[in-house]
């Protein structure tokens, strides 16, 4: 490739690899071997042969950046992942509450994600929506969320993008509305939109509720994003108790086109963790042999 970058003659990196599954690796993952530069991370994970690349903090990022994030991502043929869609209330009720204001305030920064997602080329973008209501029982609670989760939906509906709803686990994020992927599906199929769909994080749903196979075969028809993370720990695949080659296998079996987005830390520091999470990968994609 002409003008490659030098990633240092002591990298144990091999160039191009070719991955069975479009796994996702974001800012800072490689760091220590690409250099601070996001450009020149993006082009060190192009040359890895990862072809999607995630960004949680797209929307936050300074819009010339964005358009030289998208720029480099269109050249070097890497598909975008998900970026966060709007300001996530963590500690206190905003759409389970009914509050018109909060809906307001969601459905405007869901306005804003559509110019973000066409900017930097992405389709998928991820919502939370909150914490509990206590005041309300869980009934009404899930009827506002849906409301307004149907409004949202009808904005990005006409520009074919996909607002993915990702249930996170109770010890990570204690009060959370959404934490199981059965209550995803259900607020999908009564939103009702090809809009609305599931972000099935791995690492949150074997905290949340294992099994992690059978979960995803019974919401299979929602998923339309999935995020990987081993556990305990939240690092790359190899460093904990899931079986990530079965898993990739089962995702693989069932056709799925999408991106797996690497929403993990690296087990261990500096360049040597970062070469051991391409290595990891490559262990854990070798299921087809």
């Amino acid at each position: 490739m002409g003008g490659a970058i030098s990633y240092g003659a002591s990298s144990k990196v091999d160039l191009k690899h070719r991955f069975n599954l479009k796994y996702a690796p974001h800012l800072g993952m490689f760091k220590h071997l690409a250099g601070a530069d996001p450009i020149a991370q993006l082009n060190f994970i192009a040359d890895q042969g990862f072809t999607a690349f995630e960004d949680n903090e797209m929307r936050l990022r300074p819009l010339e950046m964005q358009q030289r994030m998208a720029q480099t991502m269109e050249k070097r043929n890497l598909e975008m992942g998900v970026f966060v869609a709007h300001k996530i209330y963590w500690t206190e009720p905003n759409l389970t509450s009914g509050n018109l204001a909060k809906r307001a305030e969601f459905l405007e920064d869901i306005k804003n994600a559509v110019a973000v997602a066409k900017r930097v080329n992405a389709k998928w973008m991820t919502v939370v929506p909150g914490h509990v209501d206590l005041k309300l029982a869980e009934g009404y609670q899930t009827a506002n969320v849906i409301e307004t989760l149907k409004q949202a939906a009808a904005i990005i509906e006409p520009h074919e993008l996909v607002m993915v709803l990702e249930p996170l686990n109770f010890r990570n994020h204690p009060g959370l509305f959404l934490s199981k992927s059965p209550q995803a599906y259900e607020l999908c199929k009564a939103v009702n939109s090809p809009s609305c769909k599931i972000l099935f994080d791995i690492y949150h749903q074997q905290i949340q509720e294992g099994n992690l196979v059978p979960n995803m075969e019974a919401c299979w028809d929602e998923i339309a994003y999935i995020q990987i993370g081993d556990n305990p720990g939240r690092k790359e695949p190899t460093t904990g108790e899931i079986n990530y080659m079965n898993v990739f296998k089962f995702i693989y079996e069932k056709g799925f086109n999408g991106i797996l987005g690497m929403e993990h830390g690296n087990s261990l520091p500096d360049k040597e963790g970062e070469e051991a999470v391409i290595s990891a990968y490559k262990a854990v994609d070798s299921f087809l042999q």
